[in-house]
């Protein structure tokens, strides 16, 4: 075992985490504190940062968004010594080095599936993102950005935008 080592699960498979490395950590901070900012000005609820979260009784997934957005409809009143018993509003992965884009791919499957209303995959290496969400079917669709367009926070965050080419010039 590599002590910068993380874990998740997805159905019951342990799956590996890296700790981030300096451009996956800007990203992510970036993103937590413009995220922050707006979701407390507005009284809209929490951002976590690598929070464990599983479904309602359920613990063969368990995963570790880098920033969370919990809404206080879906947040719990008080910080809980567990992980959280239910899934995010919003997730956000940064892509590292050492995971590959269909995993990252995959883990926004994994959260539209289980309750989360959008997930956003961010991708340093291709000056790109993604934005998730399900379709009425329940299918998961995305949005590819390119770094001259920005994320947006839609109904779940309304008035939220972010620029990618502000988190692509850390």
């Amino acid at each position: 075992m590599n002590i910068a080592e993380k874990y998740y699960l997805i159905d019951g498979e342990l799956c590996v985490k890296m700790s981030p490395n300096q451009t996956h950590g800007r990203i992510a901070s970036e993103i937590a504190r413009l995220l922050g900012n707006h979701v407390v000005e507005r009284g809209l609820g929490w951002v976590t940062i690598e929070v464990g979260y599983h479904p309602p009784g359920e613990r063969h997934t368990v995963l570790l968004p880098d920033v969370a957005f919990e809404s206080r409809a879906r947040a719990a009143r008080k910080p809980l010594p567990t992980y959280a018993p239910y899934m995010p509003d919003l997730a956000v992965e940064v892509v590292s080095p050492s995971q590959s884009l269909a995993e990252t791919r995959r883990k926004a499957k994994v959260y539209l599936r289980h309750g989360t209303v959008m997930v956003w995959l961010i991708d340093p290496a291709r000056n790109k993102a993604e934005s998730w969400t399900a379709a009425d079917d329940g299918t998961a669709q995305n949005e590819i950005i390119e770094i001259d367009g920005e994320l947006k926070g839609g109904a779940l965050l309304p008035g939220f935008t972010l620029p990618l080419r502000r988190l692509f010039s850390l």
